[in-house]
């Protein structure tokens, strides 16, 4: 029973893995693997359905707290978007060349993705760059740069990547500690594609023709301020919370948005219903995409019973005795984390190496924390920032390949070395 546990959750893998060929969305695949895979477990020998059932109850309480927080970030940032918040940020660029724009673009993209998240920071960053280059070809290059800020800024941030968020829930990362690791090896992945790239990349900013007739959100430029920096205070304000109360991050994130909800609607109040429509979070709600909630809640409830089977342990042990070097194991789950989705990998990682042999703020843990990051940056597919970038851009899988692979490959590399030798020199 153990071996078709095992198979389904590679055939799940490998359909995950090959969703735009196959033309299946990875929701339904991950659901279908998680329902598939517990069933099985449940016809096992050892513990029977009843011990099944309550093992089941204690994985859907790790996944619900992520998803949790995952839905009430979303919609912060939704309700940001809605208002035009982000203009706060876009009107301040000033950049007359694109090699200065490139650096003001990854460095404004690493500092957002931090805050917010990968996956929204390279959502709002294209609109922008959509707003200030006319050149599609400049575009592409710079949805590349920005898919490895986002990817970098997220990895040394608890809320800005979502494989960094279930390190930070699960226990294996404290905020202070993670943020003081990673900040630097973060910050060498993405200073050494700016570098690179400074070489060859010339001309002026040519902005785009402005459209006509188009027409913004219809807020004032004090509803914008206000809920911008409203909605990042809420988020900034989650991580203090868990430090403050110890109470898990979903209850924190649960609370801000509460609190963005009743200031939304005591601002809006005396508005026609018509007008403010837009602006609810009941509309924010309805804008998030739950496919990617429902994936989330699927590959975590799958790679849960590899956990609760003792099948993850077991290739732990495997792992170490195959290749001996727990820096060589984390970098290949990272280099893996480009072909494909990080969050099984790590989800996977979470169940390998118990807590109780490797404690918080382990050197795993971090450096796991870099390296799924910041690897899914290799290829486009590797990250929700970069599936984002080719739907929105429409970049090919072999023109990133050509352009930007490199690139990222050169940054991880050089993160890594810099985490495993600042890691070496405080700790010897």
């Amino acid at each position: 029973m153990l071996i078709l546990i095992a198979a389904t959750f590679l055939l799940a893998y490998a359909a995950i893995a090959l969703e735009h060929p196959l033309k299946i969305n990875k929701s339904a695949t991950a659901l279908i693997a998680a329902g598939l895979m517990w069933t099985l477990f449940s016809f096992a020998p050892p513990p029977g359905p009843h011990g099944v059932g309550e093992l089941l109850g204690e994985k859907l309480q790790e996944t619900a707290a992520i998803i949790f927080f995952l839905i009430g970030a979303m919609t912060i940032v939704e309700v940001i978007d809605a208002h035009g918040g982000f203009e706060v940020i876009t009107r301040r660029i000033k950049a007359k060349r694109l090699r200065s724009l490139l650096w003001v673009i990854g460095v404004v993209t690493f500092l957002l993705s931090a805050v917010l998240d990968n996956l929204t920071t390279t959502i709002v960053m294209i609109a922008l760059v959509r707003k200030l280059l006319k050149n599609h070809e400049d575009r592409l290059f710079f949805a590349g740069i920005i898919v490895i800020a986002a990817n970098a800024g997220g990895a040394w941030s608890p809320i800005g990547d979502v494989t960094t968020t279930m390190l930070w829930i699960g226990g294996q990362i404290t905020t202070l500690s993670i943020m003081k690791s990673l900040l630097v090896p973060s910050l060498v992945s993405l200073a050494i594609p700016l570098l690179a790239t400074s070489f060859f990349l010339k001309g002026k900013v040519v902005p785009p023709a402005p459209e006509k007739g188009a027409k913004g959100p219809m807020t004032s430029p004090f509803e914008k301020k206000f809920i911008f920096f409203l909605g990042i205070g809420s988020l900034v304000f989650v991580p203090v919370f868990k430090t403050v109360t110890h109470l898990p991050p979903w209850l924190g994130i649960l609370l801000a948005l509460g609190i963005l909800w009743l200031a939304s609607e005591l601002m809006h109040r005396h508005k026609h219903e018509d007008d403010k429509a837009h602006l609810t979070l009941g509309r924010a709600l309805r804008r998030i995409d739950m496919s990617s909630v429902t994936f989330f809640i699927g590959i975590l409830l799958a790679v849960a019973t590899l956990s609760a089977t003792g099948q993850l342990p077991a290739m732990a042990r495997w792992l170490d005795n195959a290749i001996g070097n727990q820096t060589l194991i984390v970098l290949v789950i990272g280099l893996v984390s480009a072909v494909v989705d990080n969050i099984p990998l790590v989800a996977a990682s979470m169940g390998m190496y118990p807590l109780s042999t490797y404690p918080a703020d382990h050197f795993i843990w971090e450096f796991l924390a870099y390296c799924a990051g910041t690897g899914g940056s290799i290829l486009v597919i590797g990250s929700a920032a970069g599936v984002a970038a080719m739907g929105l851009e429409k970049i090919h899988f072999f023109w990133y390949v050509k352009r930007v692979s490199l690139l990222a490959l050169l940054g991880y590399f050089a993160g890594a070395g810099a985490y495993v030798l600042q890691y070496r020199l405080l700790h010897h």
